[in-house]
Parts: structure tokens; C-alpha cells; sequence
């Protein structure tokens, strides 16, 4: 079944483009959301941050060979007696990399190391914590179960299996698994293409001098890091005028060179906002107000191909919509699976927070631990839409959903981690 078109999506008996709340807008965005397809193959250490485009099948068994799981002696079960001490002869030893060779009778034992091949006629290891060696004597404490501390062939991973699922974002835990089964390349998704620019007459760059009414564009800066931070390729064409001319030849260049367009500014309601009369022309765009502070505009859709994200101008905006929608969006476009929103977890407010229902909000908190061990949340302070600052002290959102309101001192209150996500 085709994915509905943006146009009937909106005409929906729940759609609400005057005050949309957070999760029916992020639902409504992953309604039109299909993974690439192009993939390329590199080495392993390139493929870090990066998303499998197919299951990684391993060529080999992990481990390799039984192997002991503990420093001990590699005993035959059926030697070991049912009550009392059982008295073994040591007949050599098994070292990881330097098996022992030979068989192990009746009445013998071998000393083995951990991931030292347990060798042939054993099938278990006493760990040497339960033993007591005089000379080649060793003496093992009864309790012992045949078959402990032996790890099988195949045990972690079967040749064939699948060690790692298509959709995962490569990690150093992944590199090192790839490695250890000696596969030098993957197949991976080419990275997600993003243009993006800023709106505004008032907007300068960095280095240049700054005339009356004028300030330095910072979102360009935020949303190229957070883009880096996914790994994308980025795109960046700076500072776009609010002139129709120059706003439409810049949405064409990045439509045709990008998978995804960002904007930020220009989506609201001013006078000279001409981006959502531009889009209404040139693609299929829904604006919205989202409920939610701050970042109540926000605008997605299609211009041609490229998927279009036309953000709040405020810089504290910016990031939140980012996280909050644009993230798991791209996420999903660059192929992986499963893409979910970062978790929250509840936390003690420590101060009192100012809140009207009706809308979810995204307050900048520091989480900390308390005197009494336990987590607790204050906000970095001003919590205004433009004070770039409030993010920076960060290390979570405080998320303070539709119904709440005032928030007391000592309440519970959810809170989202930033580390690993900024």
C-alpha cells in the first residue's frame, strides 16, 4: 500500500494545523519517511557512524573452539566424585593460544587458562579457587558440576548467524565485533545528503561588523554541528535574503542537491516570512503550530524529492525542533532501525518551575545527584526562546507535558538526557 500524500495526510479528521501536539506531529513526519536505498561498501574503521545496509553473517564460529571460562583445571565428569574430594593427576596444560596436546584419561587432568581450548576427554573446568594442588596432586572440593565453565563452539555466535542486524549504527562495540570475526569490509548506506540555510535580512556571518539591528547567524553553526554529530554531508549555503528571487533559487540548488532541506526562520506569520508562500508554489508543504515552547513553528514537507524542514529562527528553537523531530526523522532516512525517541526517565525538581497547561515544553535542566544520592533537576535559568546560553549549560530537557502545570519543589518530573545525543 502507497504512503499517503502529504496533501491527503493534512485532511485528516486529527489534523490540526493551529496547534498540533508533539507526538501527533512526530507521527505525522514518519508518515512520509523511506530509508535510502544506495549503499557502497567500506573498510571496517570507515563504517564508524555509519548504518548497515545489510546483516553482517558471520564466516566463523564464536567462539571458535570450546574454550575454558575460567583459570582452573579441565577435569573428565565422570571423574569427579559424588561426595567428598576427588584426586586428579595433572598431566600438562592448556594456555590461550598454545593448547595442550594429546587426550586426557581416566584419573588426569589438564591446567588451563581462560580461552585455553579444553582438551580432548574433558568436559569441564574447575575454577582454581575450588582446588588444591600438591605437586601434580591437585585435589578438587566436591559440588562440582560436570559441564561448568566450558564455553562451546558456536556458543556466542554460530557460523552463519547473524552478528550484527541491517539498520544498526556502526559503534566501536560493532568495529570490534566485525574485527573478531575477521571481516576487513561492510556494506553500508551512503551517508544522508542535507542542505541547509538561513533566512533573514538581519542575519550576518561571522567576522563581519554588525550595523544596527543586525546579529551573527548562530543556527548555522548549531544545526551543522548537530548534523555532523549524525553523520550526515552536509551542505551548508549560508545566509539567504528575504527576497522571493533569491529564497526560490536557493530552495531549487538545494532540493537538487540534497536528500533533506533545512531552514531556519521564516515560517512564522511576519510580514516579510515569504518561505511558506515560496513552498506552497514550488512543493507540498504542511506549517504548523506545534504546542509546545519553544519551537511553535514548524514546517515539514516535500520540495520535489528532498524531504523540507523549515524550522523557528530562535537559536534555543532550533535545537529543541531538531531534537525533537528532525533527528529521528533523518535517522530514519539514513536506514536505521529502530529509531525511537531519546528515553526519559523521572527525576526530583528541586526548585519551582512556572508552567500553563496546554502545551508540552522543552526546559534546559541540569541533572545532578542530590544529597541524598537520588537524581535530582533544576533549569540552567533564563529560560527565553534566544538565550543560546541555557542549552550550553545543559545536560537535559525537562519535559513538562500538555496537562501539567506549576511544577512544586520535590515533585517528579521527566527528563531527557542530552550526552550522546548533542
Amino acid at each position: 500500500m502507497s504512503k499517503p500524500t502529504i496533501a491527503q495526510a493534512s485532511c485528516a479528521d486529527d489534523y490540526d494545523p493551529n496547534s498540533m501536539p508533539v507526538a501527533k506531529a512526530r507521527a505525522f513526519i514518519h508518515q512520509f519517511l523511506e530509508p535510502l536505498e544506495a549503499r557502497v561498501r567500506v573498510p571496517v574503521r570507515s563504517a564508524l557512524g555509519r548504518v548497515l545496509a545489510e546483516d553482517v553473517i558471520s564466516p566463523v564460529d564464536v567462539p571458535s573452539h570450546r574454550n575454558s571460562a575460567m583459570d582452573g583445571w579441565a577435569v573428565r565428569g565422570a571423574d569427579l566424585a559424588n561426595a567428598g574430594e576427588t584426586v586428579l593427576e595433572e598431566i600438562g596444560a592448556s594456555f590461550a593460544g598454545r593448547p595442550f596436546a594429546g587426550a586426557v584419561g581416566a584419573g588426569q587432568c589438564v591446567r588451563i587458562m581462560t580461552g585455553g581450548v579444553v582438551p580432548e576427554g574433558t568436559d569441564t573446568v574447575v575454577m582454581q579457587e575450588r582446588a588444591r594442588a600438591d605437586g601434580k596432586r591437585i585435589a578438587f572440593a566436591p559440588g562440582q558440576a560436570t559441564g561448568q565453565n566450558v564455553r562451546e563452539a558456536g556458543e556466542d555466535l554460530a557460523r552463519g548467524g547473524v552478528a550484527i542486524a541491517k539498520g544498526r549504527i556502526v559503534r566501536p562495540a560493532e568495529l570490534g565485533l566485525i574485527a573478531s570475526l575477521g571481516i576487513g569490509e561492510v556494506s553500508v548506506f551512503r551517508p544522508l545528503r542535507v542542505a541547509f540555510f538561513s533566512t533573514g535580512d538581519e542575519l550576518k556571518s561571522v567576522g563581519s561588523t554588525l550595523g544596527e539591528g543586525e546579529i551573527y547567524d548562530s543556527n548555522r553553526y548549531t544545526i551543522h554541528g548537530m548534523l555532523e554529530r549524525l553523520g550526515c554531508e552536509v551542505l551548508d549555503l549560508g545566509v539567504v535574503r528575504d527576497d522571493p528571487a533569491l529564497l526560490e533559487t536557493a530552495f531549487r540548488e538545494a532540493a537538487a542537491a540534497a536528500d533533506v532541506v533545512i531552514t531556519s526562520g521564516g515560517v512564522s506569520v511576519g510580514e516579510a516570512d515569504f518561505v511558506k508562500g515560496l513552498l506552497g508554489q514550488m512543493g507540498e508543504v504542511v506549517f504548523w503550530k506545534i504546542a509546545m515552547k519553544p519551537g511553535r513553528p514548524l514546517a515539514y514537507g516535500r520540495i520535489g524529492k528532498a524531504h523540507f524542514f523549515g524550522l523557528p529562527g530562535n537559536p534555543v528553537s532550533v535545537m529543541v525542533t531538531f531534537y525533537q523531530f528532525v533527528r529521528e526523522a533523518l535517522l530514519t532516512l539514513m536506514g536505521a532501525s529502530p529509531v525511537e525517541p531519546v528515553p526519559t526517565f523521572p527525576a526530583t525538581c528541586a526548585v519551582r518551575l512556572k508552567k500553563a497547561p496546554g502545551r508540552t515544553e522543552f526546559q534546559r535542566g541540569v541533572l545532578s545527584r542530590g544529597t541524598d544520592g537520588q537524581w535530582q533537576v533544576r533549569p540552567t535559568g533564563e529560560q527565553g526562546s534566544g538565550i543560546l546560553k541555557s542549552m550550553s549549560e545543559a545536560n537535559c530537557f525537562i519535559i513538562l507535558g500538555d496537562a501539567v502545570g506549576n511544577v512544586e519543589p520535590g515533585s517528579q518530573v521527566e527528563v531527557q538526557l542530552l550526552e550522546g545525543v548533542v
